[in-house]
């Protein structure tokens, strides 16, 4: 996640603060300070630190139940409203889905029995509506922020647990697919709900409003996509008109590439034909301001981009690009040498032209697959 810094890592997973999170923990400082001076301000600080950790133990909840599935989890962010865990994927299966989603949440009312039955803390949910005020012992309330995290995380809307605990459950009737489409669209009205209610009582709903709305519309379109590309051979989408660059090539000529044409990744081949790397615009831009035009794109490029063989399919190629990250993803023919590229845009725009052909087929590619 861009703007953000890693702090670590905790069984293999980076730990990374998102730069708003760090300016959240400023501000709670000067507002406690304004109203109780230095010892409410230390006070509160540690116990929003105390309180992210427990969001921090939420999202490896989350990570280790994952990884018993074979998941691999690269990183976990924490931001002013939460923390997000990345997963290379999310699995189809819906008892696996169920128990990934409903791992976080268990963490919360583990953590809070815990502080309850150790240190004998009174459990008032009245105070919830109080949680910063300072006559509430800490103790009482890390426990009844815990119990709430739970209970919040559990609101069925994307990216929340409860609209994945839903989608699990709704996907052993409907599918994988339809089960999505149900599960976003309850969670953006979800979003509506917490929006309006942000504009009369707390304008941090808003916020969490927006980031709940582009999350469920987002879920239901990557769902579309790896539906839309199920089956698909790589060779239906894939891009086989474009320029490429060698690593020899200085960054004057990639520039000169770059104005003729409307590409935003340039494939970095060698003499074979085999690629090597790949060059954005932003390497472009960013090689030219600190090395100058003369400089190789081979300094400049991204190593390791990951490539398919051009008979696999294309669901194959959409998640080793969602499990690495990468803009793109090579296709190579039986001699390794660079056949086309696929990126998620060039599937966004199979899908386009599928939703809009007669009867909803894929025209050249086949018949529309089933609903997982």
């Amino acid at each position: 996640m861009s703007w953000s810094l890693s702090i670590g890592r905790i069984a293999g997973t980076a730990i990374r603060v998102h730069i708003t999170f760090l300016l959240f923990l400023v501000w709670i400082w000067f507002a406690n300070y304004q109203t109780g001076g230095a010892p409410a301000a230390w006070s509160g600080l540690l116990f929003m630190v105390l309180l992210f950790l427990c969001v921090l133990a939420h999202e490896f909840g989350h990570i280790f139940t994952a990884r018993a599935f074979g998941v691999p989890t690269p990183d976990v962010t924490l931001l002013p409203i939460g923390g997000v865990a990345r997963l290379a994927r999310i699995p189809e299966a819906p008892r696996q889905e169920f128990l990934i989603a409903i791992a976080g949440p268990a963490v919360n009312i583990v953590i809070a029995i815990a502080i309850i039955v150790f240190t004998r803390a009174q459990v008032e949910p009245q105070h919830l509506a109080t949680v910063g005020d300072a006559k509430i012992g800490m103790v009482e309330r890390l426990a009844e922020v815990n119990l709430f995290l739970a209970a919040f995380n559990m609101i069925p809307a994307f990216p929340m647990d409860g609209g994945r605990v839903l989608r699990a459950a709704l996907a052993t009737q409907l599918g994988y697919v339809r089960a999505t489409e149900i599960a976003a669209s309850i969670g953006q009205w979800v979003a509506f709900a917490l929006g309006f209610i942000g504009l009369f009582y707390n304008p941090l709903l808003i916020f969490i409003a927006i980031f709940v709305y582009l999350a469920a519309a987002s879920e239901a379109h990557m769902v579309g996509l790896r539906a839309v590309s199920r089956g698909v051979p790589v060779t239906a989408a894939m891009v086989t008109q474009f320029a490429s660059l060698k690593p020899a090539d200085h960054i004057d000529q990639a520039i000169e590439t770059m104005l003729h044409t409307s590409q935003s990744e340039f494939p970095v081949v060698d003499e074979a034909g085999r690629l090597v790397g790949l060059l954005a615009r932003g390497d472009i831009v960013r090689a030219l301001k600190e090395r100058g035009p003369n400089a190789p794109v081979g300094e400049a490029m991204t190593t390791g981009i990951p490539t398919i063989g051009y008979r696999q399919t294309l669901d194959e190629a959409f998640r080793v690009l969602q499990e690495t990250g990468s803009a793109a993803i090579g296709v190579v023919d039986a001699q390794g040498r660079l056949a086309g590229l696929v990126t998620s845009g060039t599937v966004g725009e199979m899908m386009m032209v599928r939703d809009a052909l007669p009867g909803r087929t894929y025209g050249p590619w086949g018949r529309r697959p089933a609903d997982a």
